[in-house]
């Protein structure tokens, strides 16, 4: 049954510029970038703080190398170096052989990335959802948002949908894609979590290395024998293999569902905390060290992967990815493998297997085009983030967190050109964003 609304006159609850709908990584570099190039800058943000898979869901590992050096930067290395100074992050220990390069507390990262904002002069509106688009004569007004004090606008000239499930655009009837071509399965999701009170003395680290491969080995007999839950063997090698544990974010935790269904996400979410009690109860019967273990902490949203996918002016493939293949457009680079999660949910991921048919050579890197970020039917929305336009399989590279800061630096940046140069989005002068990107820091090379 549907319900007829009546039209309604709401307040104004703020005008900007740039309304950025969404506060994960993309969208505040995205907001950081535009502010300080004199924008007026407007972000909207669902949970309580910022960060979004870094902070909320405690994603925390950053991919910026090339497996030979560094080559992701601007805004990226300042959030690093602001972290540093107070030891909220460190560096891999394979730096700079591997495309894996820093390790972030999430508690400190929030803390940096709502500073950047503050100091850049965006306002940031948090505990709201940005809602339904006012789409008025092709273009894209603002949006609205329920409130605690009701429903409200928020209008800006550009608007930009880092929501990470393209929750404006859809709304908005720009054409899209979900999940894989054959059954639109997404990638599967992770609920990340940390425990404390295992042994982590020399010892104790040393016989859980030994008897790694035999736990291994029993956890893969009784999951095919329906009697444990899925796990991504891979990960849970690295953590049971002689690493101290705890505190440390466990990423091996596989659920398989609709990100955009939120009665299931309230299942899946269910779903995996009870998996990690059944994970708890085998570690401490059978892991050394992990007698006296308990949950520390479970990240309060599942680590999404994969959702809508926008259908923009160039779609990044798996053949740009792999080829490393330089874009006109480009607004810096990308390194991170093709990395699917199994989106059956049996906890297998590309990552396993670390092969030419899913890595990059090393030494090379991809750009990420400002193409991938705009539609062909809305010219004052652009997309960052994991919903910007790519396959399914090139989407597994380019979904990770340094690449998203790289589209939304590139197309924050963009939009105060366009703002500047009163143009369309697609519209500004490639020539001029690559030197103002180059002059805030960005690395981006060999552009044809």
């Amino acid at each position: 049954m549907d319900l007829l609304r009546v039209q309604e006159s709401l307040p104004v609850a703020a005008e900007c510029d740039l309304l950025v709908c969404g506060g994960g990584c993309s969208g505040i570099t995205a907001a950081v970038a535009a502010a300080r190039h004199g924008v007026r800058v407007v972000l909207l943000e669902r949970w309580p703080s910022v960060g979004g898979m870094a902070t909320n869901a405690l994603v925390n590992g950053w991919h910026r190398s090339d497996r030979e050096e560094m080559v992701i930067y601007g805004l990226v290395e300042e959030s690093a170096q602001r972290a540093e100074r107070h030891g909220w992050i460190r560096r891999d220990p394979a730096y700079p052989h591997a495309h894996e390069t820093h390790w972030f507390d999430p508690e400190g990262m929030r803390i940096v990335w709502q500073r950047m904002l503050d100091e850049a002069g965006v306002r940031t509106f948090c505990y709201l959802t940005a809602g339904e688009p006012l789409v008025e004569g092709g273009r894209l007004r603002g949006v609205l948002a329920d409130t605690k004090r009701g429903r409200q606008a928020f209008l800006g000239q550009i608007v930009i949908d880092a929501t990470g499930d393209g929750d404006i655009f859809a709304k908005a009837n720009v054409p899209h894609n979900l999940g894989r071509p054959e059954d639109g399965r997404v990638q599967g999701m992770t609920e990340i979590f940390a425990l404390r009170g295992v042994d982590d003395s020399e010892e104790a680290r040393a016989r859980r290395a030994e008897q790694c491969e035999a736990v291994l080995a029993r956890m893969r007999e009784l999951a095919a024998r329906g009697e444990f839950p899925p796990f991504n063997e891979g990960n849970t090698r690295h953590y049971l293999g002689g690493r101290a544990l705890n505190h440390v974010g466990w990423n091996m935790l596989p659920v398989a569902g609709d990100p955009l269904d939120e009665e299931e996400l309230s299942r899946l979410t269910a779903l995996a905390r009870e998996r990690l009690v059944s994970y708890l109860e085998f570690w401490r019967e059978n892991v050394p060290g992990m007698a006296e273990a308990v949950i520390e902490q479970t990240a309060f949203t599942l680590g999404v992967r994969e959702s809508r996918r926008l259908r923009g002016r160039k779609t990044l493939d798996r053949e740009m990815v792999l080829n490393a293949v330089k874009q006109p457009d480009a607004l810096g680079h990308g390194v991170w493998m093709i990395d699917i999660h199994d989106p059956l949910g049996s906890g297998y991921t590309t990552y396993t297997d670390r092969d030419d048919r899913s890595m990059l050579a090393a030494g090379t890197s991809y750009h990420l085009p400002l193409g991938m970020c705009l539609t062909h039917e809305i010219p004052n929305l652009a997309v960052v983030g994991r919903c910007a336009s790519a396959t399914h399989e090139a989407l597994a590279s380019c979904r990770v967190q340094t690449h998203c800061m790289v589209l939304g630096q590139g197309v924050g940046t963009a939009a105060a050109l366009a703002l500047d140069s009163g143009r369309d989005l697609a519209q500004v002068s490639l020539p001029d964003l690559h030197a103002r990107l180059r002059a805030d820091g960005v690395y981006l090379e060999e552009v044809p």
